[in-house]
């Protein structure tokens, strides 16, 4: 089983993370930022993988500081769950609907990370949560977990399903890309390496 546990502690925000790679998709939650949580929870269902996250931040200050961390505790335990990547489709793909919205995304597992996130509605919120904060959780989460990934927003008028979309169609992206081949013996890259 692809397993890990990682502790992070600042004075902003305490983290407590256990990622299971090769879950079923349960999960157990709290931020203390309910729209986030949700999010969470979207990402563990589609994603199925098991995950079990405390947080506590500075959330009287704003939520930033919280979504950014989790965002660097969860790559984090990606990354370290993930291993050496031996077997990996190391690739995966999702074309995500939800009501009015489309989301495309595409991760590539390699070891470098990078973001293209294109949501033409990130300047709103839905409820008390500034939206923006979606792309702040997923760059931290893509570099710490050592990924490339685009995502694009194609179509939508409401906010709310297009961060839902966005979490589901990396979840399953992140799915097909972690999933062991059969057929792949070693680390699907021609260096050999993908750190």
């Amino acid at each position: 089983m692809r397993i890990s546990e990682i502790s992070r502690k600042t004075s902003e925000t305490d983290i407590w993370v256990k990622l299971n790679i090769d879950g079923v998709g349960n999960g157990s939650i709290s931020t203390g930022i309910g729209f986030f949580d949700h999010m969470l929870n979207l990402l563990t269902r589609h994603s199925l993988f098991d995950l079990e996250l405390k947080a506590v931040g500075d959330l009287h200050v704003d939520f930033h500081h919280t979504v950014e961390d989790v965002g660097i505790s969860l790559g984090s335990a990606f990354r370290e769950a993930i291993s050496d990547k031996r077997g990996i489709n190391r690739y995966g793909f999702s074309s995500l609907p939800m009501d009015e919205t489309l989301v495309n995304v595409s991760l590539d597992v390699s070891g470098r990370p990078h973001l293209v996130l294109v949501n033409p509605l990130q300047d709103r919120a839905a409820g008390d949560f500034p939206l923006d904060l979606v792309r702040v959780f997923f760059h931290a989460f893509s570099d710490r977990a050592g990924i490339t990934a685009h995502a694009t927003v194609i179509t939508g008028t409401n906010a709310h399903h297009a961060a839902e979309a966005l979490f589901k169609g990396f979840a399953r992206a992140l799915r097909e890309a972690v999933a062991i081949d059969p057929r792949v013996k070693d680390v699907p890259s021609t260096k050999g390496s993908l750190d």
